[in-house]
C-alpha cells in the first residue's frame, strides 16, 4: 500500500522537483558543449534550454520519482560529433560533451552548499532543519553528486562509457566492445549489486559530504 500521508506525499513533490533541476541542467550542458563545439543539433531539437519539460521522461523523471525511486533519467540529447568544429576531433569533443553532465551536476551541486552555508550564516531561519529550503538545497547536494557519480561509470549507455571508449587501450578494444554490447545488461546487474552492497553509496557519500562540509564552513559552523 502505498503511503498518502502529507510528510510522503511532500517528499514525493521533493523528488520530482529536485530531479527536474537536476537532470535539466545535466542535459542542457550536453546540449551547451556540444553547441560550443559547433554542433547546432541539440539546439536545432529544442534541446539548448533550462527549461526542465523540454528534457523530462514522463517515466524516468516525473513517475519514478514520484515513487521514491533511486533511479531516474531524463531524455538524452542529440548530438552530432561530425559537425564538431575542425579543430576538436570527434573522439575528444564527444569526451567534452559527455563529461559536460557529470560536471554541470557537481557544479550545481556546489552552488546549492554554496547557498546553504550562506544561507545559514545570514538567514538561518530558511534553512533551519525541517524547512523547505534546508530539504530543497539538501536534496539537490545529494542528489547531484548521486548523478555525478553514477552518470561516470564506464558503461554504455552512461556518459563514462562513451568517455571510456576515447580512452581505452587499442589492446582491450576488442574485450570492451563485447562489454560495451552488453552495457545496459551489465549496468543492471550492476544496479542489483550495489542495492545489496551499497558499493556506490561509498564515492556518493564521500562527495556530498565534502560538500556539506564546504557549506558548514561557509554558515562558520
Amino acid at each position: 500500500m502505498f503511503d498518502l500521508s502529507p510528510q510522503a506525499l511532500a517528499h514525493a513533490v521533493l523528488n520530482v522537483i529536485v530531479l527536474l533541476i537536476s537532470l535539466c541542467v545535466h542535459e542542457y550542458s550536453h546540449a551547451l558543449m556540444a553547441w560550443k563545439l559547433g554542433d547546432d543539433t541539440a539546439a536545432r531539437s529544442g534541446r539548448l534550454t533550462l527549461n526542465p519539460f523540454a528534457h523530462a521522461d514522463l517515466f524516468g523523471t516525473i513517475l519514478l520519482p514520484l515513487f521514491n525511486s533511486p533511479v531516474g533519467w531524463a531524455k538524452p540529447v542529440p548530438f552530432d560529433p561530425r559537425k564538431f568544429r575542425r579543430s576538436v576531433s570527434m573522439g575528444f569533443g564527444t569526451v567534452l560533451v559527455k563529461v559536460a553532465g557529470p560536471a554541470s551536476n557537481v557544479l550545481l551541486a556546489l552552488v546549492s552548499a554554496v547557498l546553504f552555508g550562506i544561507g545559514a550564516r545570514f538567514a538561518p531561519d530558511l534553512v533551519a532543519r525541517q524547512t523547505p529550503g534546508a530539504a530543497l538545497l539538501l536534496s539537490l547536494i545529494t542528489t547531484n553528486a548521486g548523478l555525478a557519480v553514477f552518470n561516470l561509470i564506464p558503461l554504455h549507455p552512461l556518459d563514462g562509457g562513451a568517455i571510456a571508449d576515447y580512452f581505452m587501450p587499442r589492446g582491450l578494444r576488442p574485450v570492451w566492445e563485447r562489454i560495451s554490447a552488453a552495457g545496459p545488461i551489465v549496468l543492471i546487474a550492476l544496479l542489483l549489486i550495489a542495492s545489496g552492497t551499497g558499493f556506490l553509496s561509498g564515492p556518493i557519500y564521500t562527495l556530498a559530504e565534502a560538500l556539506f562540509r564546504f557549506g558548514g564552513f561557509l554558515a562558520g559552523a
